[in-house]
């Protein structure tokens, strides 16, 4: 499945480091920003550099916010513990609103539930095409054929990306989810420890397939 060859990415810096202005920039999105989307922005980081080495070098720049963000909180201690769980990263962390420059940079955001994504839609600056559930992204990377798809070491992983969300969103009408939880990842705000793990299992298994997809390199 291809479409036209277009795509934006923005390049200013990121956490003091300068990265490739023809960049591809995922956002994740939940309610506060400390609990789901910093555990999936650290996952995705943390599996990128597992396949990648260097996600920057590629142009790939990962951050997340939050549609009721606790803008300069840290993340909650629990989802630092799950980080630590899988060998992530959670140094740095903090918190943000969901702003409108956030969505209109990004070429792919991915939110914790349905409703995240209809908050993100709803923002306009044509998001539609690219805002996913993080699970409903899942299912539809799963469904693409990567012969498909631009080859990461000959045209490089932003083209590849994008291509990766043009198929995506052309999938989407076709393959619907199984049921209405399908697409969710619950919050574990306030939930004991085991709970904070059972999300992040869940998260990192959605991650898998997709920065596979991404980047034509499995796990």
């Amino acid at each position: 499945m291809t479409a036209p060859e277009t795509g934006r990415g923005i390049g200013t810096g990121y956490g003091g480091l300068a990265f490739p202005s023809d960049s591809f920039r995922i956002l994740h999105v939940s309610t506060g920003n400390v609990c789901r989307s910093p555990i999936t922005e650290r996952l995705t980081r943390h599996a990128l550099a597992d396949r990648l080495g260097d996600p920057l070098a590629g142009g790939l720049v990962v951050e997340s916010a939050g549609t009721w963000g606790h803008e300069g909180a840290p993340m909650e201690a629990n989802a630092e513990t799950v980080l630590a769980d899988f060998g992530a990263d959670a140094s740095g962390f903090v918190g943000r609103e969901l702003l409108d420059d956030h969505v209109i940079r990004a070429d792919l955001v991915l939110t914790a539930t349905r409703d995240h994504r209809a908050q993100v839609i709803s923002m306009g600056h044509s998001a539609g095409l690219r805002t996913f559930t993080l699970k409903e992204f899942t299912r539809l990377v799963q469904a693409i054929d990567p012969a498909t798809l631009p080859d990461a070491l000959e045209c490089g992983v932003v083209e590849r990306a994008r291509a990766l969300v043009r198929a995506a969103a052309a999938l989407r009408g076709w393959l619907l989810a199984p049921s209405v939880e399908a697409d969710e990842v619950y919050d574990p705000y306030g939930a004991p420890l085991p709970f904070f793990r059972s999300v992040g299992g869940e998260i990192s298994e959605a991650l898998d397939p997709v920065v596979s997809a991404l980047t034509g390199v499995k796990k």
